[in-house]
């Protein structure tokens, strides 16, 4: 690899989940004061970043395939610098290099941060750092994901041993950010007018600093700040407590909305999984919700095909999901991840069946989704707008309080306006209403 001029012009995609997006987010701030442009299109960039997600196989294989398609492109200009950051590069180091030659920068979920020294500091050759550690967590500040709504860390890394996760593995143990600061982050996100804050944890549940659990964070962000609308995510259940509960039914900024993983509605199958709950417990937990806050909406993951999944097994899980009845679901089958515990049993559930049992558990949950939203029909959300459909400039787009997109009629609303919106029809994604009158 020859020597190449310092570049000044970036463009980052990310992959993954929320915490990869509140990286960006912050890399690009990070990028920008040590006065870097970033650019819309990235032919236009003389720097390509891919934020990356290891969760699945098929996340990778989806950031393999654009590298391939950057390694032509990269023929073609080869002054072009090539940086590979987050989850899958802090998993495969130099193994990436071996797989994307092309690649001169791999750079781990702890250590993407020191992009700009990097760069700096770089002569021509590939650049692999994926140790944990780097930054004092506290200096990793957030920054906005747009004008008026942003994602706020509490923490990093994870301490759960679920068999099939990846997680501890490329984000490392659980490190918390100090209350002060994170008071402090949301303090100034809204002094800058942000409306919507979303606290951020790979299990915010665990969060503790000193004697600040998570509760008590939850207290300490909605009473010391003036942000109107506060989310989290996501929840371990067997970290649920009664006390967290307490703080959404007493705390009005707190949006009604709960993303609490099942993964499978089988006990085996949990156990195995290392999730350290029943079915039994987690149905107490949504009782409780329901009962304490009867419009809360609940999201899930849930995962079909798990090593030694029986086809009996797969049924309880949609029993459980027809009992408990999700407002949305994001549904996967397993797929290996090398050095989890899981990778060590037999992958024994044929692809086929996990296909099959992917599509049924998905058309089961589309019809529950459906019905759950015709319970919207004639109430007024007080919701969030966030532009145009992606579909057609003749609706706007805004989210519910109970985390749902709303279609209605442009209007010419900015982006952050809040909007009272009355619902008027429903499929099982979306939901479609009028403006109406405020008073």
């Amino acid at each position: 690899m020859e020597n190449s001029p310092r570049p000044h012009k970036f463009h980052i995609t990310t992959f993954g989940c929320q915490m990869n997006l509140a990286d960006s987010s912050t890399l690009v701030s990070i990028l920008s004061d040590s006065g870097f442009q970033r650019v819309a299109d990235e032919k236009d960039a003389d720097l390509i970043i891919l934020n990356t997600c290891s969760v699945r196989d098929k996340a990778e294989q989806r950031v393999l395939g654009r590298l391939g398609e950057l390694r032509r492109y990269k023929q073609m200009r080869p002054d072009v610098r090539l940086a590979v950051v987050g989850c899958m590069a802090q998993r495969l180091g130099k193994e990436l290099l071996e797989l994307a030659p092309q690649v001169d920068i791999v750079l781990g979920t702890d250590r993407l941060f020191e992009l700009p020294q990097v760069l700096a500091r770089s002569n021509g050759s590939a650049a692999v750092m994926t140790a944990f550690g780097g930054r004092a967590i506290d200096e990793i500040e957030p920054v906005r994901e747009t004008a008026y709504s942003a994602f706020v860390t509490v923490s990093r890394g994870c301490d759960n041993e679920c068999s099939y996760c990846i997680v501890p593995f490329v984000r490392g143990g659980e490190r918390a950010h100090s209350a002060d600061h994170i008071v402090a982050s949301v303090r100034r996100l809204s002094d800058e007018g942000v409306l919507e804050v979303t606290l951020l944890g790979q299990n915010v549940n665990s969060y503790r600093h000193g004697h600040v659990d998570f509760p008590r964070l939850l207290r300490r962000v909605a009473g010391e700040t003036d942000i109107p609308r506060l989310r989290f995510m996501t929840s371990h259940p067997k970290d649920l407590s009664d006390e967290l509960v307490e703080v959404m039914t007493a705390e009005p900024k707190l949006m009604p909305h709960v993303h609490l993983p099942l993964q499978s509605g089988c006990d085996r199958v949990l156990a195995i999984m290392g999730r350290g709950y029943t079915l039994a417990h987690y149905r107490k937990i949504v009782d409780n919700l329901r009962r304490r806050l009867p419009y809360v909406a609940l999201t899930t993951d849930l995962i079909v095909g798990f090593p030694s999944e029986t086809e009996e097994e797969f049924r309880q899980t949609l029993e459980a999901v027809g009992d408990i009845q999700y407002d949305a679901a994001f549904m996967f089958r397993y797929s290996v991840r090398p050095g989890t515990a899981a990778a060590q049993l037999p992958d024994d559930v044929s692809e086929a069946d996990k296909i099959r049992r992917l599509s049924e558990l998905i058309k089961l949950q589309q019809k529950i989704g459906h019905q759950r939203n015709q319970r919207e029909l004639g109430q007024v959300r007080f919701s969030l707008v966030e532009g145009f459909s992606r579909r057609s400039s003749e609706f706007q787009r805004a989210r519910t309080e109970g985390n749902k997109t709303v279609l209605f009629k442009a209007a010419d609303l900015k982006p952050g306006t809040m909007a009272p919106i009355r619902i008027t029809s429903a499929d099982a994604f979306t939901l479609h209403g009028e403006l109406v009158e405020w008073s």
